[in-house]
């Protein structure tokens, strides 16, 4: 199977500007990701789909392709991440290119490493190539958590909270590190988030960089 490693990073950002080429710990936090997906060794292209030539000549400086850009059309602020894995395929298809697998890697998820990528792969192939998303232990457990209607509290799950919290069940959380999905089953529908196979990431590698403070973690 020919797998091609995504890692999205349009230049717009609403809440910090040029975030995905900002420095995190020595280097463009882009960067991370690529490296990351090249040493994994599953991947037979590493791709940054952008929209900009500035972002395109900084991620093939840490090695990655980038043979076109990324559409206006798919790197709006109300654009999802799978519009532009299927404008990417198509793009390469034109190019004479298909991938049987896609790996996406979002390039806010620096402490994600070559070794996560490589065990997550394998456990996609190992069962079947289902869909995969990795998710990382939740700090609260959702049998806690309310909702406030007029001003009273009400469960957010229909289940009573008497319960000890180390009789609980634990709940994990999508941590956007990594999604895997067979290219062919992915349509303009296809939620990443809904991936059914699961791989579990330690929390203290699942930082998701998504403000200012996040970059001196």
């Amino acid at each position: 199977m020919r797998v091609l490693g995504l890692i999205p990073a349009r230049s717009g950002s609403k809440g910090m500007k040029d975030k995905n080429i900002k420095e995190f710990r020595g280097k463009p936090l882009l960067a991370h990701s690529i490296e990351s997906a090249l040493r994994s060794g599953v991947c037979d292209e590493v791709f940054v789909c952008t929209d900009s030539e500035k972002y395109a000549c900084i991620a093939r400086e840490f090695g990655a392709s980038v043979p076109f850009l990324r559409s206006e059309e798919s790197a709006r602020d109300e654009s999802k991440s799978i519009e532009c894995v299927i404008e990417s395929l198509e793009r390469y298809k034109e190019r004479g290119e298909e991938f049987d697998v896609v790996i996406l890697l979002q390039p806010t998820s620096p402490l994600r490493n070559e070794v996560h990528i490589k065990e997550a792969y394998e456990k996609f192939v190992r069962f079947g190539c289902e869909d995969l998303a990795s998710v990382c232990e939740s700090v609260e457990n959702p049998l806690f958590m309310r909702r406030i209607i007029e001003d009273r509290l009400q469960n957010l799950l229909l289940l009573s909270s008497s319960v000890r919290r180390q009789d609980l069940q634990k709940c994990y959380v999508l941590n956007g590190a990594i999604y895997i999905n067979l290219a062919s089953r992915l349509t303009p529908q296809t939620s990443f988030n809904d991936n059914p196979l699961s791989y579990v990431m330690s929390r203290e590698v699942s930082l998701d960089i998504d403000e200012e403070g996040d970059f001196i973690k």
